[in-house]
């Protein structure tokens, strides 16, 4: 893959997290969690496509359908783990 289908597969990454922080809402932390959520889902939605052969909606050589699902898998996952909430137990 090259340096251009690089970039453009990261800046497509970022569009999915801040579309999906404007979503979701939340502060700063959330923000930058789900880029960096996006960012790895994306990458896996490749390596994934790539492996198995699917080819969703290619642009290039880049799969981008399999890389927004991945996006969306991984940021979906993300966003209801980081929102459990601990229970304390020791009643302090």
């Amino acid at each position: 893959m090259t340096i251009p289908a690089l970039l453009f597969a990261l800046l497509i990454a970022l569009l999915c997290g801040v579309l999906f922080h404007l979503l979701r809402g939340g502060g700063g932390w959330h923000l930058f969690l789900y880029i960096g959520l996006s960012v790895l889902g994306f990458s896996l939605g490749q390596l994934v496509g790539m492996w198995l052969g699917w080819n969703l909606f290619m642009f290039g050589a880049l799969d981008m359908g399999m890389g927004v699902i991945g996006s969306a898998l991984v940021l979906a996952v993300g966003d209801w783990l980081s929102r459990i909430e601990t229970k304390n137990e020791s009643g302090v």
